[in-house]
């Protein structure tokens, strides 16, 4: 029933586009059905006239009706999803698709152009549309608002790996004349001064210059990210919006902070998963499979999805075994890793970590608590 639904829709007046998105330009690759003809168009990016316009004249060339619907495509990557919002407020039905999904030819070299990108995408459209879902993955488009609320999530991330770097660039500086590590304080300017080198000399006025230079970028580093924690325990706590309220109710398990909690809210548990498997697959904790005949292997893990969660899964599993270890998760990580090599275990954790990702996600959506798991008072 579905495949014919989809197939007469195909078959039905409608315009295919496929829009290679560029810097300078955007290059649309038209067509108004298998085996009709091509039309290759250029507009500027996000140019709304100029796309209207060119739709317009593409139905006129190909004998499309002007009613008839647009069906478009593009690969989902730096632009982020503005390029489908726009479309979709042009009357377009848009599809943003992840371009790792895109099947590709496998010798060792292979033409690559913009017109070869265009008649493959424009050919996978119509595959799409004839009922064919699984030819490639079609990115999910949030909400805006639910967009622009991950914005304070990833800033703290972001002030994190800064604070990192600035630290390692002091140390490093530091490490080159044989200085061992100083305490990184407000008192560091005095530490240094008093500092010597491998030789027993005092630093050089450059290397302290540098050194002071670096320390006042990680000065306001760290004030920037001690701002935004305390916004975002205050955020959770008082859970004003459904993803905040989402946080809040991890924070209620033991072993769960405010920052964790909030990463697995904003990047996670907000979209619309609708089974384990996708829950897997999102935090890219999932093994490839290799079976040919005889020869069957496990490849490894996948390594999709969001690389952000699938650390963070890490880190909460490795904290699962000491602040639950009462939970069922934690006992049959004991029972089948405990007793085994130190690789063993850490290949277990991965494990692990699926498995309580997994048992997240039905708590959020249904309210179940993990079997054994300690709730804060």
């Amino acid at each position: 029933m579905t495949n014919t639904t989809h197939h007469a829709e195909c078959t039905a007046a409608t315009l295919y586009v496929a829009v290679e998105l560029a810097t300078k330009e955007w290059g649309l690759t038209c067509s108004s059905g298998p085996g009709s003809a091509r039309v290759r168009v250029r507009v500027a990016p996000g140019d709304q006239p100029a796309l209207v316009q060119a739709l317009e004249a593409v139905k006129q060339r190909l004998g499309v009706p002007r009613a008839a619907p647009v069906r478009s495509c593009h690969e989902a990557g730096r632009e982020g999803f503005w390029p489908h919002r726009l479309l979709t407020r042009l009357g377009v039905t848009n599809l943003g698709v992840d371009s790792s999904s895109i099947e590709v030819p496998r010798r060792a070299r292979r033409a690559k152009t913009d017109r070869v990108d265009g008649e493959k995408l424009l050919r996978l459209l119509v595959r799409y549309w004839s009922g064919e879902h699984d030819c490639w993955h079609v990115v999910q488009v949030p909400a805006p608002a639910v967009e622009d609320a991950r914005h304070a999530s990833r800033s703290v991330t972001t002030l994190q790996q800064e604070r990192t770097r600035y630290r390692n660039r002091i140390h490093s500086l530091l490490a080159l004349h044989g200085v061992a590590k100083l305490r990184l304080d407000e008192r560091l300017p005095e530490r240094l001064r008093g500092a010597r080198d491998w030789a027993g000399e005092p630093l050089g006025e450059g290397l302290q210059a540098r050194v002071l230079e670096t320390w006042r970028v990680l000065q306001a580093v760290e004030r920037e990210r001690r701002a935004r924690g305390r916004a975002e325990r205050a955020r959770v706590k008082t859970a004003t919006t459904p993803t905040d309220a989402i946080a809040q109710q991890l924070t209620r398990l033991a072993g769960v902070a405010a920052r964790a909690a909030t990463i697995l809210a904003d990047e996670l548990f907000t979209r619309a998963l609708r089974n384990r498997r996708q829950v897997g697959a999102l935090t890219g904790l999932v093994s490839a499979p290799y079976q040919s005949g005889d020869t069957r292997y496990d490849q490894g893990l996948t390594r999709s999805g969001l690389p952000a969660i699938r650390r963070l899964a890490v880190q909460l599993a490795w904290g699962g075994l000491r602040y639950q270890p009462l939970s069922a998760l934690s006992q049959w990580y004991r029972r089948r890793f405990g007793a085994s090599s130190a690789g063993q275990r850490r290949l277990g954790i991965v494990a692990l970590a699926r498995r309580l990702m997994i048992a997240l996600w039905r708590y959020v959506s249904t309210g179940l608590v993990p079997e054994g798991a300690r709730l804060k008072a």
